[in-house]
């Protein structure tokens, strides 16, 4: 996958990653390193010049979905239609690099995500 240019003063392609009450912690997803977890997905950030952004939230609110990240896309992705997708379960490396390769590839409304991940696609909370 060829990864998107992007334009000077555009947003890119951003994950929100849940480390509210549960998401991110040890006691409910024991077999998951929450840490080194974030840390590669800033690690790619840093990578991506530019074309990628990490920022951690306080609790999402689909507890019972843990751990959750918020795929949003960059300006360009809203430009052709792309929304916020919500990736519920996100656990394992595996997860982490379905991710990492959407995102590459350019996100919501510019790439199509991978079918296992589409398949932990959730709906986010209603207000």
């Amino acid at each position: 996958m060829t990864p998107v240019p992007i334009r000077y003063g555009a947003r890119p392609c951003s994950l929100v990653v849940c480390r509210g009450c549960c998401c991110g912690d040890a006691r409910k997803n024991p077999g998951t390193d929450h840490a080194a977890q974030l840390a590669r997905l800033r690690e790619a950030a840093a990578a991506s010049g530019g074309r990628l952004a990490v920022r951690t939230s306080d609790c999402l609110g689909p507890c019972a979905q843990a751990n959750i990240i918020v795929v949003q896309p960059s300006t360009e992705g809203r430009r052709r239609g792309g929304r916020a997708a919500w990736i519920g379960f996100t656990l394992d490396d595996d997860c982490l690099d379905d991710i990492l390769a959407w995102t590459k590839a350019g996100g919501p409304g510019i790439a199509e995500p991978p079918a296992t991940l589409a398949l932990q696609m959730i709906d986010p909370p209603k207000n």
